[in-house]
């Protein structure tokens, strides 16, 4: 009988330390996977772009702020997902370069970041998702010209999800990885603490119903996501026209800076190859 309560004692100590590193994961998965700035500390017209802010309503009640850089008679229409730091400023030089390209350009900022209400969080950031594209479609959308969903990093995993739920023209995923554990694989702690963790991010799972043009960028460089994680979303996808592109020396959140040469020439000809281009 004693030995039997001393085993229920063992694993009732083991029960709650599971418990309260479950809450102590719980609170700090936020923490981890986002990194919002607040405020707005540069907009196009900084960068010599008209642009205008729009307001997103999200189901849960949130309001995000968004830019629409709108271009005469654009090459196609990009609704971007940026990654987990920063704000839609961090991304001004990539925003500015689309719309000089003469892509129109809609950047939502997801809750918590910049000037959008709320605190962020996995599921939080795809209402926002739901929410931007379905205000693009309404009320911005120009008919005859592609809508391209962007993502990059996090980013990737939300337009993925965006895709899934009301599909685009096509779809640019930067620096994607499949799922988060696969970038934490290197992490023996951080890889054990995420079978306790409610964050997935699975961009593979969420691209198994599209079909449509994808491409995928990656930096043979990248320190946060690796190389390899981005090559796996690729090779998963299972859209039949989809191009994988490698940026030679680029890192994590440099492709575009590292060889702008050839990160531009890959999304000229993606764009060219689409439907009715």
């Amino acid at each position: 009988m004693k030995r039997m309560t001393d085993v229920l004692a063992v694993l009732a100590r083991i029960a709650l330390a599971l418990i309260v590193l479950k809450l102590l994961v719980w609170f700090l998965e936020p923490r981890m996977a986002f990194f919002p700035l607040p405020g707005v500390q540069e907009t196009p017209a900084d960068a010599g772009l008209p642009y205008r802010d729009v307001r997103v309503d999200t189901a849960d009640g949130e309001t995000l702020h968004a830019w629409w850089i709108e271009r005469p008679s654009p090459r196609a229409q990009v609704v971007f997902f940026h990654g987990n730091g920063g704000n839609l400023s961090l991304w001004l030089d990539l925003y500015a370069e689309l719309g000089r390209r003469g892509f129109s350009v809609f950047a939502p900022d997801y809750r918590g970041y910049g000037e959008s209400t709320g605190r962020p969080s996995e599921q939080g950031i795809y209402r926002d998702a739901d929410a931007a594209v379905r205000v693009f479609a309404d009320r911005l959308r120009q008919e005859g010209v592609p809508v391209i969903y962007w993502g990059r990093s996090i980013g990737a995993t939300v337009a993925a999800h965006a895709a899934s739920r009301l599909p685009p023209d096509a779809l640019v995923l930067e620096t994607p990885m499949p799922e988060a554990r696969s970038v934490l694989r290197t992490n023996p702690v951080l890889w054990a603490l995420s079978f306790l963790s409610s964050y997935r991010f699975p961009t593979s799972q969420f691209l198994e119903p599209y079909r449509g043009p994808l491409l995928v960028v990656h930096g043979d460089a990248d320190t946060i996501v690796p190389y390899e994680a981005g090559r796996r979303v690729y090779d998963r996808a299972p859209t039949a026209d989809k191009t994988f592109v490698p940026i030679a020396g680029a890192d994590h959140n440099d492709l575009h800076v590292v060889d702008p040469g050839a990160y531009w020439s890959a999304i000229d000809r993606f764009v060219m190859s689409l439907p009715g281009r």
